[in-house]
């Protein structure tokens, strides 16, 4: 799928009404700019209460009451890759300008918030994030589906999940393709499947122009861009130990674990310079 024509479906449509003040019943996350990109300043406690009340809002309307009709929520899990990415491209700051809910991925995304006074408690990752949404979804009875990866892999990963969290409820599983040939069947499904929580595993940032493309259509309360979430949850892949998690050393275990990464691990040290380089023209 061309990375643009999302963005070019959709490039009437106004800025997302959830970045505008007073248009939820509750106080949306406070919000720092990297670099142009709007950051929400949540934790992984905060990114799941604002998914529950999502849900709850999504099953009102359903149900009728709620008059308004909902759009699926969509959360991006913004690191550095994303901030270089949307400096480059306008089309994908587009995307993200339009998200729901930009919350911070990686330790870029962290140190540049120190840097500029505003310091966050935590990543919330699409890899850690899959857990702790499903472990939600069991004690609130929601619907998941997993879309991406691999032929099979998100049949895998589901399997552990519900082993992992009792009563979670998998509505359905599929590899799919991010093509807009495969739509009409994937909306067939994903129809007949309701689910709440859609995860959609096609990588970044097909599947982040993938859900903006679609979620006007998509019937589901929240769609989030999981990337190799599926990978690491069936065992196909192995995530750092969780002693370089905790120095942040993710992207060093990626780099020697998969080499082929290293042109995207370029965009690092670019993001670092950029930080640094504003930082200085603001001392100035």
């Amino acid at each position: 799928m061309d990375s643009h024509k999302g963005a070019e479906n959709t490039k009437k449509r106004k800025q997302n009404p959830l970045r505008e003040k007073n248009s939820l019943d509750f106080a949306h996350p406070e919000r720092l700019v990297i670099l142009d990109v709007t950051i929400d300043c949540v934790d992984f406690a905060l990114t799941l209460d604002l998914i529950d009340a999502w849900v709850v809002q999504r099953r009102n309307a359903a149900t009728g009451r709620q008059p308004t009709p909902l759009p699926c929520r969509q959360i991006c899990t913004v690191n550095p890759e994303f901030i270089v990415d949307a400096r480059r491209d306008p089309a994908f700051a587009a995307v993200l300008g339009r998200a729901d809910l930009c919350v911070p991925d990686g330790a870029g995304v962290l140190w540049a918030a120190r840097l500029a006074g505003r310091p966050l408690r935590e990543r919330v990752t699409g890899s850690d994030g899959i857990h702790r949404i499903c472990e939600r979804a069991a004690q609130r009875g929601w619907r998941v589906y997993l879309l991406g990866a691999a032929p099979g892999v998100a049949e895998c990963a589901a399997a552990l999940l519900t082993e992992r969290y009792a009563g979670l409820k998998v509505a359905g599983c599929y590899a799919g393709s991010p093509a807009d040939a495969a739509w009409p069947d994937m909306l067939a499904r994903l129809r007949d499947a309701a689910p709440d929580i859609l995860f959609v595993a096609y990588g970044h940032p097909r599947q982040d122009f993938w859900i903006d493309q679609h979620r006007d259509a998509l019937p589901a309360a929240v769609a989030i861009g999981v990337g190799g979430a599926f990978d690491f949850v069936a065992g196909i892949s192995r995530r750092a130990p969780l002693w370089m998690q905790r120095l942040n050393l993710e992207w060093l275990h990626r780099l020697v674990t998969q080499p082929w990464r290293w042109r995207r691990m370029l965009k690092l040290p670019v993001f670092a310079g950029w930080v640094l380089s504003q930082k200085k023209g603001k001392q100035q």
